[in-house]
């Protein structure tokens, strides 16, 4: 700034610039713009001609805090770029094109203006960690907390044990019960993960085992509670809840696991003399109802708070003595390389909002395996023996960061066309590419909106031509989109899908 330059900060989430803009102002005054999806027309324009103004020593917001899209304002005089979070998948655009990833553009965007870039964040994605190592880029590591806090005690509990003593109340292990009660007496808050909204995933009929699923979509209905619909979370379709199962006419519905609204509601039940309350995708629609709950969570107002990914970013609370995460394994048993890796990272990153002022913090995970070698080193939050493990695997497998990918997704409404398109475009991909080409497959949502999708994926290894790569695949994809049997077909690329 005391060069006359602009200073863009991107974070991953427009919840995050609550908290950030209130500690940016009080350094900074009111140099500091905002740019998110979630502005009007006006306040948009207001923004892109603050930032456009040539005139250096009247620049009006010389900070710029935003989301992904904030890359795109019209800087003339960039200076620095801070990637706060760089590890989150919120930074990659994935509906509509372009596909970028907001980390590597804004790499990028620096390299024009010349100018420096800072990524930041505790748990580093495995392809920037590997690159800082081998002296891409440079690596700052700080080994101690703000004002010397240790970090927070991680421990697990073995809920398949207490499930078979049917020690269970809801949700709740015995241990997870008593912890939440001694923080809140000892007027502390505390912070409960779990990453599915709504008020159960599933119901089904217990005479049948009918289960309610989406007309358009190959995903079962996830039931909402607080307005009685099921409800699919890929294509917005809704319905009642059905009185008698419509396979057989018994009146016999459960739910079958458990989202935040149904955690809510059994904490209300549980401990009905705190305030309990939750923050997910359906409880801030509203344009400041984000605000309102990190708010209220700051000043007392909430004693628990229930959430989605949501509560695992950056987010800095005071009081918050004890977070929990309710089932763990959902996020380890996902068909993707990158699963532990996400999973570790979101774990490590609540856990980050135990105990940031004064005492040690404390963070219990639920679980059916105990013995899972990444539990041992969350315990450690040894972040760096977890990352050399997966470089390791990824290495034996030709995954990033030793290849980079491309990802071909096919779409038609017509399953039997789908299928002849991917088995044509994989046989004229192996001409050029052989053995680097994996599939066609079938993703674990195959159809959504009426539409089915295959997936296809080129690895080119880093010594490669990625250029050449694109070249010859975009050759390849004109043919195939000229050729009358498969034009009505849809390819979407993706290169570094994530």
């Amino acid at each position: 700034m005391k060069q006359g330059k602009q200073v863009l900060y991107l974070l991953p989430e427009i919840a995050l610039t609550t908290q950030i803009i209130k500690r940016l102002q009080k350094h900074f005054g009111n140099k500091v713009g905002i740019s998110h999806s979630h502005l009007n027309n006006a306040e948009r324009v207001e923004v892109w001609k603050a930032v456009q103004d040539q005139d250096k020593e009247m620049t009006q917001y010389p900070i710029m805090l935003g989301a992904r899209s904030a890359l795109f304002l019209p800087f003339n005089n960039l200076g620095l770029i801070i990637v706060d979070e760089e590890h989150d998948p919120s930074f990659k655009q994935h509906q509509p094109a372009p596909r970028y990833h907001a980390r590597d553009s804004a790499i990028y965007l620096a390299y024009l203006h010349k100018a420096k870039v800072l990524l930041g964040s505790a748990t580093p994605c495995v392809e920037s960690y590997y690159n800082a190592k081998t002296g891409k880029y440079a690596l700052v590591e700080m080994h101690t907390r703000y004002k010397g806090i240790a970090l927070p005690k991680i421990q697990t509990i073995d809920i398949r044990e207490a499930h078979i003593k049917k020690q269970m109340t809801q949700q709740f292990a015995p241990k997870m019960i008593s912890a939440i009660t001694e923080t809140l007496v000892a007027g502390k808050q505390v912070i409960l993960f779990q990453n599915r909204r709504g008020y159960s995933p599933v119901i089904s009929c217990g005479t049948c085992a009918y289960t309610p699923n989406c007309n358009s979509c190959d995903v079962s209905l996830t039931y909402h509670k607080w307005n009685n619909q099921l409800k699919c979370h890929y294509c917005g379709y809704t319905e009642q809840v059905p009185e008698f199962c419509p396979s057989c006419s018994a009146k016999d519905f459960n739910d079958k696991g458990f989202g935040t609204e149904q955690i809510e509601e059994s904490l209300k039940e549980l401990l009905p003399t705190y305030v309990t309350k939750r923050m997910d995708y359906d409880t801030t629609r509203g344009k400041n109802t984000h605000q309102q709950i990190i708010t209220d969570f700051e000043q007392g107002r909430i004693d628990i708070l229930v959430g989605t990914q949501m509560v695992t970013k950056g987010l800095d609370f005071d009081n918050v003595a004890l977070v929990g995460i309710l089932n763990a394994d959902s996020m380890l048993h996902f068909p993707d390389f990158r699963a532990y890796e996400r999973a570790f990272q979101l774990i490590m990153q609540v856990a980050g909002r135990a105990g940031r002022k004064g005492k040690q913090g404390q963070v219990l995970v639920q679980t059916y395996d105990e013995e899972h070698e990444m539990f041992g080193l969350l315990k450690t939050n040894d972040y760096t023996s977890f990352i050399c493990q997966q470089v390791q695997e990824r290495k034996l497998f030709s995954y990033p960061p030793y290849n980079r990918l491309i990802g071909i997704t096919l779409k038609h409404k017509n399953q039997r066309k789908l299928d002849e398109t991917a088995t044509a475009l994989v046989g004229l991909m192996r001409k050029s590419f052989g053995a680097r080409v994996l599939g066609p497959e079938y993703p674990a949502i195959s159809r959504i909106r009426n539409y089915y999708y295959k997936n296809v994926l080129l690895k080119i290894e880093n010594e490669a031509s990625i250029s050449e790569a694109k070249s010859i695949l975009h050759t390849i994809i004109e043919k195939m989109r000229t050729h009358s049997d498969y034009k009505s077909v849809r390819f979407i690329m993706d290169v570094d899908p994530i």
